[in-house]
């Protein structure tokens, strides 16, 4: 079958390959401009004593830490009575596994938190077959005063970044929606290929997401 997509020479493609090269180049430069910018933003002192349960017991905020000084957390839709996580969370959260190798190197912790019980997340964890720290935030209002959940059941997603110096601890950044891609490198494969992400078509976005052991064998 022949392709109706244009079809050129090695040579007239590498003159076209070079020519977008350089638009990669400049937004590369334009994003290190701009994750500068981020970093450089005044921080909020977090006064409360947010406690949260995990496998080694209670912990504190500025526990978390371990011994970093840097935090990062996704937010992770788990409610109570949920039974199971958010289909998209699942997705973003297939790519965490090695956060633990690399992210400490580099003086930064790596949490996921929910608002579900531990036993409901340790459930969910296993099933999945996930190896990242995953802790509770039932028996606190950190995610009711983050913003990332509201009412009785209406979870969000979220990235927030903590610092921490001596005893105190500053959140530092938040971003959701599609701010969230820095952690998927899925998306960006796919950003990549010849279809794209192929979504145009579906009736949502992410309506092709599936927990990974939801998807045909």
């Amino acid at each position: 079958m022949e392709t109706t997509h244009p079809v050129v020479n090695q040579k007239q493609w590498q003159i076209r390959r070079n020519r977008l090269l350089k638009e990669e180049k400049a937004l590369t430069r334009r994003r290190d401009a701009l994750t500068a910018k981020l970093r450089a933003m005044p921080w909020v002192r977090i006064e409360k004593p947010y406690v949260f349960q995990t496998r080694r017991g209670e912990r504190t905020l500025a526990g978390l830490f371990g011994s970093k000084s840097q935090l990062l957390v996704y937010h992770f839709m788990l409610g109570p009575g949920w039974g199971e996580g958010c289909p998209s969370c699942s997705f973003w959260a297939d790519h965490f596994s090695a956060f633990r190798y690399h992210l400490p190197q580099r003086d930064v912790a790596f949490k996921v938190i929910s608002r579900a019980s531990l036993k409901e997340i340790e459930k969910y964890r296993k099933r999945m077959g996930w190896t990242f720290d995953w802790v509770s935030s039932s028996r606190s209002r950190f995610n009711l005063d983050f913003k990332v959940s509201s009412g009785k059941d209406h979870e969000s997603p979220g990235i927030s970044i903590f610092k921490r110096e001596g005893n105190d601890v500053y959140r530092t950044y938040f971003t959701t929606g599609r701010g969230l891609e820095v952690l998927n490198s899925t998306y960006g494969i796919l950003d990549l290929v010849h279809k794209g992400r192929d979504e145009a078509s579906l009736e949502w976005p992410m309506a092709w997401v599936k927990r990974h052991d939801d998807y045909p064998s």
